[in-house]
C-alpha cells in the first residue's frame, strides 16, 4: 500500500509518499515561495533517481500540487508509473474547529466543514482544500483521502481553559475561543515519549513543546 501525505501551508506544500510495507519513504520534496515566484525540491529516494531542485512557476497551490504530481510519476525524477499506484492520501489540515476531534475520511460533509472552518485560518485551509481537490482530479473520487487535523488533539480542553475573557456572546456566535495547534506534533511527541519509557501513555504525565 503507497500512502501520499500532503502538507499545504500558507505559501508552501510539503509532501512524502511512503510504501507502507516496510514504512519506507519513496519520495519527498518541497514546494516554497507559492503565489511569489515558485522553488521545489523533490528528492527520489529509490533506485538512483537525480534530485530535482529549480525555481519553477508556482502561482497557486493547485500549480504546486500538479508540479508534484509530475516529478512523482516522470521516466526521470518519479517513483510510481502513474498515481493510479497510490493507495489513499492523508491531508494535515489545520482547523477543523469544534467539528473534529479526531482524523476523518474525507467527503462532502467534511469538505463543507473545513470551508466553515476559513475565517479561523484564512492563509491555510483554503491551500488545503486546493490539495484535496487537486488530488481528486488526479486520482479519482474512489481513492481514500484523510483529514488530520491539528486542532484536534486538544478538543479535550475543558470550557475553562478555552473560553477567552470576553462577552459569552462572540463563542456563541462566532466560535471565538482557544483552538490549540500543531496537535499533530504534539500527538506524535507524547506517543514517542512513552514509547522511549516504555510505559502506557495514560499513566504518565507529559510537557510537549514544538518550537520552530
Amino acid at each position: 500500500m503507497k500512502i501520499l501525505v500532503i502538507n499545504a501551508g500558507s505559501s508552501s506544500l510539503k509532501y512524502q509518499l511512503f510504501d507502507m510495507d516496510g514504512e519506507k519513504v519513496l519520495a519527498k520534496g518541497l514546494c516554497e515561495r507559492i503565489g511569489i515566484g515558485g522553488h521545489l525540491k523533490h528528492k527520489p529516494l529509490i533506485g538512483d533517481k537525480p534530485v530535482f531542485d529549480q525555481d519553477i512557476d508556482l502561482p497557486t497551490h493547485a500549480e504546486a500540487i500538479a508540479a508534484v504530481i509530475d516529478k512523482l510519476t516522470s521516466k526521470e525524477y518519479g517513483v510510481v508509473e502513474s498515481m493510479s499506484e497510490i493507495n489513499a492520501v492523508g491531508h494535515r489540515v489545520v482547523h477543523g474547529g469544534e467539528t473534529f476531534s479526531s482524523s476523518v475520511l474525507i467527503d462532502e460533509d467534511v469538505m463543507k466543514a473545513i470551508q466553515d472552518c476559513i475565517p479561523f485560518a484564512p492563509l491555510h485551509n483554503p491551500a488545503n482544500i486546493t490539495g484535496i481537490e487537486a488530488c481528486r482530479r488526479a486520482m479519482g473520487s474512489k481513492v481514500p483521502q484523510v483529514a488530520v487535523f491539528d486542532t484536534a488533539f486538544h478538543q479535550t480542553m475543558p470550557g475553562k481553559s478555552y473560553m477567552y475573557a470576553i462577552p459569552y456572546e462572540y463563542y456563541e456566535k462566532d466560535k471565538i475561543r482557544r483552538y490549540g495547534f500543531h496537535g499533530t506534533s504534539h500527538r506524535y511527541v507524547t506517543a514517542r515519549a512513552a514509547e522511549m519509557l516504555g510505559k502506557p501513555i495514560e499513566e504518565l504525565k507529559l510537557i510537549s513543546c514544538h518550537m520552530r
